[in-house]
């Protein structure tokens, strides 16, 4: 028997699983939930009914056969997961994605996606090798003689890649296992069953599926100014060849302030050019205002309130930047301007099929990650919804359950934890400051601002801060926000509390763990300020 006919035997007993997928694969817009008598999200109980008339007459029709139940579009976080868990949920799943390399290209990306290969997990792995150079500095205060440690940047160039090599293997292994069929290439859809695949020397083949998932993720995106090809964006800059002495990042968000302390930790003179007054727009402002203050104290340079206009190479290496408030000299510019949804490198076929897509290039979704085409879905930052990892994984689960499982799920956006891995790091969940008010809610606020216990004997003026946002009315804590060390790993376990409905009372009745950073988010009794 095919997986197919397994799966229909599995759940119902005794029926003629051939005739039955026969009939179901002549109506496209039903999932194999519908063989349990289920109906997929969407559909009101005139379109089941449709759907049984259309079966019944369909039994005079030509057979509609596909390749597969499910094929994804992309190779990354949300891709993967969405494949490998639709295969253990019994669909015939396929998946495409460009050949492996380091630096994504029009025909190049690999198994794992950005997050793997040139984000999330190389970044991280940088911030590990760049923070040693303080680790070293404050050792000093704890009576280690350490001589002039000095970086060998091949050698760490060379482990990241090893490591994100090993991690693309992983995840090829991962499909293998799961009995999803890997097709090396670029996918572009034909009609709304149909993907082409192109592979790398430029040989092609079609595929169909019941339903189609694109993935695809997001690219680096740069200003349209003078001079922009001239700069580099965090892809290269994760596989820089050689350090230069001078770095000049434009941006502000999440890329731009942790490769200002990874570049500085390695020894590098950093300059960070943002338009706001503080960086990381959008996140609370005490959190801000922290941060923008440790990157003065590690010794990066914050041009703010100022934007670039143009970039000019003045030798080999050596570039002037002008910005709205004077020029710069540099070695390197690195636009950390944002990404933007990845829909059109290389063309995916979207406007053709009639896939609509917002004026960012996203592709529209619904509640349930289904486009304008009843049966092509699409999850992760494609969408640019909520743009992080864990959020396409959440997406690839909930697409599962709904296409395959018969089970109408929509993810889940409230109180999503976040983390930014400066130097040192920030934690978010739940509502900021700022938010609330604008909610129009009056809230409490608690904050504490302090140096952390290791920086006692290390000289340092860094400040760690911890702060909550709790419903003054409720006493629920909407908020809880931090800055200093360990800062994700802290946070974590306060994004369970939050998804409980935890109150300030239930952190004050909570036994702090002592001596630690955390326990400053149980203890804090005495409010700062009213708002609201």
């Amino acid at each position: 028997k095919s997986k197919s006919e397994r799966w229909y035997s599995r759940y119902n007993p005794g029926c003629d699983a051939p005739r039955a997928l026969m009939l179901v694969s002549r109506v496209p817009s039903l999932g194999l939930g519908f063989l349990r008598g289920q109906r997929r999200m969407g559909g009101s109980s005139a379109n089941v009914r449709n759907a049984h008339v259309t079966r019944a007459a369909g039994v005079q029709e030509p057979q509609t056969a596909f390749d597969y139940d499910v094929f994804v579009i992309g190779g990354g976080s949300g891709g993967v997961r969405a494949s490998r868990m639709a295969s253990s949920a019994g669909a015939k799943v396929g998946l495409c994605e460009m050949p492996f390399d380091l630096i994504s290209s029009e025909r190049a990306g690999g198994l794992g996606g950005t997050c793997v290969i040139r984000g999330c997990v190389p970044k991280k792995l940088f911030v590990y090798g760049s923070s040693f150079s303080s680790e070293f500095s404050d050792a000093a205060g704890y009576g280690w003689h350490v001589d002039k440690p000095r970086l060998d940047w091949e050698k760490l160039l060379f482990a990241k890649a090893k490591e994100v090599e090993r991690l693309n293997g992983v995840y090829k292994r991962l499909l293998d296992n799961s009995d999803v069929k890997l097709h090396e290439g670029s996918g572009k859809l034909i009609d709304a069953h149909t993907i082409e695949i192109t592979a790398k020397e430029g040989s092609t083949e079609r595929v169909t599926a019941r339903d189609i998932l694109i993935a695809t993720g997001g690219k680096a995106f740069k200003p349209d100014i003078p001079g922009a090809h001239l700069g580099i964006t965090s892809d290269e800059a994760l596989s820089l060849e050689k350090l230069p002495d001078r770095i000049t990042i434009i941006g502000s968000g999440y890329i731009a302030v942790e490769f200002a302390g990874i570049f500085k930790g390695l020894g590098v003179d950093v300059d960070l050019i943002f338009r706001q007054a503080l960086p990381l727009r959008g996140f609370d402002e005490d959190i801000r205002s922290t941060v923008d203050l440790n990157l003065r104290t590690r010794g990066i340079n914050l041009y703010s309130n100022c934007e670039p206009t143009s970039v000019e190479q003045i030798a080999p290496g050596h570039f002037e930047l002008q910005t709205s408030g004077n020029m710069l000299h540099t070695n390197l510019v690195i636009f950390a301007t944002g990404r933007v949804p990845n829909t059109s490198r290389p063309d995916l076929g979207l406007n053709d099929v009639g896939v609509k897509l917002s004026q960012s290039g996203a592709i529209i979704v619904d509640s349930y990650s289904r486009t304008s085409v009843s049966n092509i879905w699409a999850v992760g930052d494609v969408t640019d919804r909520v743009n992080l990892t864990p959020v396409a994984l959440m997406e690839g689960m909930a697409f599962v359950d709904t296409v395959v499982r018969s089970t109408p799920s929509m993810p889940d956006y409230s109180n999503i934890p976040c983390a930014v891995f400066s130097q040192p790091p920030v934690a978010t969940v739940g509502l900021s400051e700022q938010d609330a008010i604008s909610k129009g809610m009056k809230c409490d606020i608690y904050v504490s601002s302090f140096t952390p216990m290791k920086h006692s004997f290390a000289n340092r003026c860094e400040k760690a801060l911890m702060k909550l946002v709790v419903d003054s009315a409720s006493k629920k804590v909407l908020g809880v926000h931090m800055v200093g060390p360990d800062a994700a790993e802290i946070l974590q376990g306060f994004a369970v509390a939050l998804k409980c409905g935890a109150t300030k009372e239930d952190f004050d009745k909570t036994v702090g763990i002592h001596p630690s950073s955390a326990e400053e988010f149980v203890t804090m009794r005495t409010l700062t300020r009213k708002v609201g």
